[in-house]
């Protein structure tokens, strides 16, 4: 979904809803609805990719959605610490919040693409599969409240749980999914939709991660006989719709005079830029060398690590904290570098590196 410029539409909606002087709600209003959002947006990207598809890009997948976000938050920790001095544990915050890829960018922005080859699919199933680890991790180093040796250990078993739970609460939910049904497609659609929100709330009582129960199951329904052509448009139709609510209602979270602090917008440029040129590329080259990838795809996942709405979600939840404002300035800073530089390039780079179909 992209307008003729090359903007991605994203962008302008999350520009738009900022300095519009339209009155914002609450943060918890904010979060209950954007992470609606984001269920549907994860459940219509997991239809899109299915199993045939990730069935050739599962290792680019996995190890940039799992190990890659790990390690993005290291390297993204230590630029937070050089360019902005604050301390280990905020840094931590701070970069656990902007390591995930964004799946509402992505699947706007790859949308228009005719890629060849397994890269689009590494770059969505990618998006989908980090966003719940660096959800889970942001809630249990807050819950965590320091960086000592217990905390750690408690963090990494409680996002562990979390992931766990989800991928075993997803496989079972597409499993019952899948299961021949006379529904009329037009209702199924509603139904599917319905159920992967029952979903989330069954892995999210049971301490799991809602939002990869909702990505895998969206994958493991994907290649059955219901996703026939009009049912993949509803669901299109549904996952445009997310995008909207989701970066419209978060860019009313944008104070545009907090960005316009020099320690605010400089540090995340500077952040911004070394994310993109330095970070990714060290940590993702390695993990994609035994991917079934030409050197060319390898460039394009690399470079064409776009960030969203998951990134402005959990940097809301560093309002709270001191100095909050600015953290949360540096994501929205962040974010706004990727969407309208790398999203923009895109078209280009797919040319220029001989991917577009």
């Amino acid at each position: 979904m992209r307008l003729p410029l090359r903007l991605p539409v994203p962008l302008l909606l999350l520009v738009a809803a900022a300095v519009l002087p339209i009155p914002a709600p609450s943060l918890r209003v904010v979060d209950n609805l954007v992470k609606v959002a984001l269920v549907v947006i994860l459940f219509n990207g997991g239809m899109g990719i299915g199993r045939r598809r990730l069935r050739d890009a599962w290792w680019g997948v996995l190890s940039l959605g799992l190990v890659g976000t790990i390690g993005t938050v290291a390297g993204a920790a230590l630029v937070v610490h050089v360019v902005t001095g604050v301390s280990w544990y905020l840094s931590l915050l701070l970069a656990t919040a902007v390591a995930p890829t964004d799946p509402a960018v992505v699947f706007s922005v790859l949308g228009g693409e005719d890629l060849g080859g397994p890269s689009g699919t590494v770059l969505e199933g990618e998006s989908g599969a980090n966003d719940p680890v660096g959800i889970a991790m942001l809630a249990a180093l807050l819950a965590g409240g320091s960086l000592t040796g217990g905390a750690l250990a408690d963090a990494a078993g409680s996002m562990s749980l979390q992931l766990l739970v989800g991928l075993l609460v997803g496989v079972a939910g597409g499993w019952l999914l899948a299961r021949p049904s006379e529904v009329r497609e037009g209702w199924y659609a509603v139904a599917a939709l319905l159920a992967a929100g029952a979903l989330f709330e069954v892995a999210d009582l049971a301490h799991g991660s809602g939002f990869l129960a909702v990505f895998v199951a969206g994958i493991v329904l994907g290649d059955e006989h219901h996703q026939a052509n009009p049912l993949r448009r509803v669901h299109a139709r549904l996952g445009a719709a997310g995008e909207v609510v989701a970066f419209a209602l978060l860019g009313l979270t944008i104070d545009v005079g907090t960005l316009g602090r020099s320690d605010v917008w400089l540090p995340g440029l500077g952040i911004a830029v070394l994310l993109a040129a330095v970070v990714r590329p060290v940590v993702g080259l390695p993990l994609l060398l035994p991917a079934r990838l030409t050197r060319a795809e390898r460039g394009f996942v690399l470079f064409a690590g776009l960030k969203g709405a998951v990134p402005l979600l959990l940097g809301t939840a560093l309002l709270p904290l001191a100095d909050g404002e600015r953290l949360y300035g540096m994501v929205v800073v962040v974010v706004l570098v990727s969407v309208a530089v790398q999203g923009s390039l895109v078209p280009a780079v797919t040319r220029r590196l001989g991917l577009s179909g």
